[in-house]
């Protein structure tokens, strides 16, 4: 039988291709392994495709970091972190802030598991020397937490953990690998939700999970390979493709955000805007020191007057901000939320905005409308 004919090898492209495949061929059984580093050679679909391993290297460049490895989701990167981790009988600390699935990963699925989780205030910085136990196998951080925007003093929390020889993770989604450089601050694992800003269209579920040093790449790397963190490479060329406009788009969406921030500021109905870049912020001082940059998400506290109904005819009033959960994508979202036990506010008073690539007074036009029609009392 005749070999199948095949197109020419040689086309350069500026778009990445997109290798799908499961079965890795071998011309000679003795080339055949099961590494899931894939050191020398492709062994097998699960452990990524060409596409795959491409985005891992620009993630890993972008975080500047040892490597990366690229997850279904946010979330999947976030458990796989716990995983790699953390044992039965082991401790793990999470601030109050973090983000609601991250605390139900590890309140149901973790404490099942045996692990013992504590919750800890995100603005205790060095102060969380105290906490540490002998048992302790990582530190969660988070900075900005994702609703409430305390920013974490994440070089303290470090110096405090690797005292104790003490694992530190860290959610950094909000900078995008680019405003915040979590390896030069000292974190061993730095995860990011790809489906935000790298994607950065709403249209994509992807996680990033990079690491420091060898270390880490053997500790996270084993749980990845046991359990299966596959990932489509189509996904996978769609956030290639979102890397290339993430410089500008993360200028643009800053900006734009600022500006909506500002104005709420001065509006008599809303109490607080809770937003890193302004100086009321918790952690603000935090965030000046260590970002570079500011991004799409920021939460609202209205007046204390503000009832359940209010702030629900507020949200249905607006006509470019869309009512969804995520963000970091070209569309303005917003999303009523419970509090942190931290900040000690009534539910129904809390909004979180994010801007998309909207103009900025077009949004705020829509802002004011909604504000100013359901503001008075109900």
């Amino acid at each position: 039988m005749a070999p199948a004919p095949k197109p020419p090898a040689a086309f350069s492209s500026l778009a990445p291709a997109v290798h799908r495949g499961s079965t890795v061929v071998f011309e000679r059984l003795g080339d055949v392994s099961d590494d899931w580093r894939q050191a020398a050679r492709y062994t097998y679909g699960l452990y990524g495709t060409p596409t795959t391993l491409e985005l891992g290297l620009r993630i890993k460049a972008l975080d500047g970091g040892y490597h990366c490895f690229v997850a279904p989701g946010g979330q999947a990167a976030i458990a796989l972190v716990f995983l790699a981790y953390c044992r039965a009988g082991s401790h793990v600390l999470i601030p109050v802030s973090v983000y609601g699935p991250t605390a139900e990963l590890a309140g149901d699925l973790l404490t099942g598991l045996g692990v013992d989780v504590e919750r800890y205030d995100p603005l205790i910085g060095g102060g969380i020397a105290s906490l540490i136990r002998p048992s302790t196998a990582l530190v969660w951080c988070e900075s900005p937490g994702s609703i409430t925007m305390e920013v974490q003093d994440v070089p303290a929390i470090v110096a405090a953990a690797r005292a104790r020889g003490v694992a530190v993770a860290l959610d950094n989604t909000y900078a995008a690998g680019v405003l915040f450089d979590a390896f030069a601050h000292g974190v061993d694992v730095s995860v990011q939700a790809l489906t935000k800003y790298v994607g950065g269209h709403s249209d994509i579920l992807l996680g990033a999970v990079s690491v420091a040093n060898e270390a880490a790449y053997a500790a996270v790397g084993r749980a990845y390979r046991l359990v299966g963190m596959a990932v489509s490479p189509d996904d996978c060329a769609l956030a290639l493709r979102g890397l290339q406009t993430l410089g500008v788009r993360l200028e643009r969406l800053e900006r734009t955000g600022l500006a909506v921030a500002r104005w709420l500021k001065e509006h008599g109905e809303v109490a607080t805007v809770l937003h890193p870049a302004l100086p009321d912020c918790p952690g603000h001082e935090i965030w000046a020191r260590d970002f570079t940059g500011s991004a799409s998400v920021f939460s609202i506290v209205l007046r204390d007057d503000w009832t359940a109904a209010r702030t629900a005819r507020f949200v249905d009033a607006l006509r470019l901000f869309r009512i969804g959960f995520s963000w970091g994508g070209v569309a303005s979202l917003v999303m009523a939320y419970p509090t942190s036990e931290r900040l000690g506010t009534r539910r129904e008073r809390l909004v979180r905005l994010n801007v998309g690539l909207e103009e900025p007074a077009d949004l705020i036009d829509d802002l004011r409308q909604a504000l100013d029609g359901w503001g008075q009392s109900l």
